[in-house]
Formats: C-alpha cells, structure tokens, sequence
C-alpha cells in the first residue's frame, strides 16, 4: 500500500472515532438531562402534595372556627331567649 493510502485510513479511523466519543457523550449528556428532569418531576409532585396537606389543614381549622361561632350564636341566642323569658315574667 501506498502512504498516501495508509494515512487516508488513519485519518478516517480518527474521523470515525471522534464521531463515535461525540455520539455517546451526546447520548450521556441526554441521560443526564432525563434523569435531572425526573427528579424535578418528583419535586414537583412532593411539593402539589405538601400544598395538599397544607390546604387540608387549613380547612379543618377553618371547619374548626366555624363550628365553634355556631356554638357561640347558639349560645347568644339561648342567653337572648333567657333575657326575654326574665323580662316577659317581670312585668
């Protein structure tokens, strides 16, 4: 073979494996993006279900206030209900 022939091969065994390290590191670069935006998907969804929890919460403190001012008007009205009875047996 010529030397012009053999340096031809040896440029294009070069060319083909550069092309080859570019190829799977690209692929290793497209891995690692999936992975990170896994994660971010599951930090997402964690975090909707803290602000779940969160809302829950906060709902049954809010069920909780109303059900005490309930208590309280029923407990004004007795006591006005009460005042009436005092004051329509006094006369």
């Amino acid at each position: 073979m010529s030397t012009l022939a053999i340096i031809a091969i040896a440029v294009g065994a070069v060319i083909v494996l550069a092309i080859l390290v570019s190829m799977a590191r690209r692929a290793g670069q497209r891995r690692k993006l999936g992975q990170v935006q896994q994660q971010a998907q599951h930090e997402d969804a964690r975090h909707h279900h803290e602000r779940a929890d969160e809302s829950r919460t906060e709902a049954a403190i809010a069920q909780e206030k109303a059900e005490r001012a309930s208590v309280e008007a029923e407990l004004h009205e007795e006591r006005a209900s009460r005042r009436e009875e005092e004051l329509g047996s006094s006369r």
